[in-house]
């Protein structure tokens, strides 16, 4: 299976300027847990949900104030299109993320989850069925 056949397309892509206050209104607009991150037409980052409660609200900064730029994570690892998706599983083990971008030519075309990977390759598991539900609201 490819990362193409599992990835989530359109993934939500904000400026580095944003706040994080408007990045969490993405997320939970989408009911996803991450927002891509770019600067000047390259991609720049993550941030998620986790990231904001730790690096912002429990700081004590403003996530009105807080920029995307100022707490989103920088070292990244992408994937493309046509890799195989245990790929997307080995990174994901060696660098305990959950989440990977996944880029095409330079450019952002979706992002892969755990929870995507779960559903795929075992859709009975715990984490599939959780995965498969829709967002709490």
């Amino acid at each position: 299976m490819l990362v193409r056949e599992v990835m989530t397309l359109n993934p939500i892509i904000l400026n580095h300027a944003a706040s994080t206050q408007e990045a969490a209104q993405h997320m939970r607009d989408a009911g996803v847990g991450d927002v891509l991150v770019h600067q000047d037409g390259r991609l720049l980052g993550i941030i998620t949900d986790r990231d904001i409660v730790v690096r912002v609200v429990a700081d004590g900064k403003s996530p009105e104030l807080t920029t995307l730029g100022d707490c989103c994570s920088e070292e990244l690892h992408t994937l493309e299109p046509d890799m195989d998706a245990e790929e997307a599983v080995a990174t994901m083990r060696e660098f305990a993320i959950r989440r990977i971008p996944v880029v095409e030519q330079g450019q952002v075309v979706g992002i892969v989850s755990i929870g995507d990977l779960a559903i795929e390759r075992d859709e009975h598991s715990a984490l599939a069925d959780i995965s498969a539900e829709a967002p709490n609201t």
